[in-house]
């Protein structure tokens, strides 16, 4: 019997090992999560972890790469903004249960410079662009700031810290209590002082 593709092993090593990260990183966060520790979890050599990610840092970045997938705000009727904001995120962070990158991050982002860095890129790369096409000129990062303090914050608390009220929460409950909340941060006066 011909012995398997080694280019195929390979990939399915490597896969095997950003799996075992993913579910250390999401489930003891940053600083506990070692290489042996993936190297275990993934039944492969240590070496090999090195090898495809060249350290933890770059097994971290893989393993917290989270595509937001924001829609583009500017297609939404202006009045709707905020709930569907907040929907999309929710269907988006619980959709697939196998991709936790977004409690990898907030396990990480509060104690782990780099985590805390990869979690920077993707508000600037990802957040910031989408609010920018909706918001009055010159107030997209404060309000696309704004947004991430409320939609990131419901995330600790439904995901990490596991309250149970808001664990608990209906997703169309959460659309109606805080898409009001996103929707002003999107499309209302800001306070004054508040501004550029």
């Amino acid at each position: 019997m011909p012995s398997a593709n080694p280019q195929r092993r390979s990939h399915d090593t490597k896969s095997r090992i950003l799996a075992a990260a993913r579910r250390l990183f999401a489930e003891e966060g940053y600083e506990p999560t070692t290489i042996r520790a993936v190297a275990a979890a993934a039944k492969a050599d240590p070496a090999l972890v090195i090898r495809y990610f060249g350290s933890k840092e770059g097994l971290f970045a893989e393993a917290a790469t989270f595509d937001l997938r924001i829609p583009d705000l500017s297609a939404i009727p202006r009045e709707a903004l905020g709930g569907a904001m907040v929907r999309h995120f929710l269907t988006r962070w619980e959709g697939d249960p196998a991709d936790n990158a977004l409690r990898i991050l907030l396990r990480a982002a509060a104690t782990n410079a780099t985590a805390a860095a990869r979690s920077r890129e993707i508000f600037s790369q990802q957040v910031l662009p989408a609010v920018s096409r909706v918001a009055p000129a010159g107030e997209a990062e404060r309000r696309a700031g704004l947004i991430a303090s409320q939609l990131l914050g419901f995330a600790l608390c439904r995901y990490i810290l596991a309250l149970p009220a808001v664990m608990e929460m209906e997703p169309e409950t959460a659309v109606v209590v805080l898409g009001p909340t996103v929707q002003r941060y999107l499309t209302e006066p800001l306070a004054p002082g508040a501004t550029g």
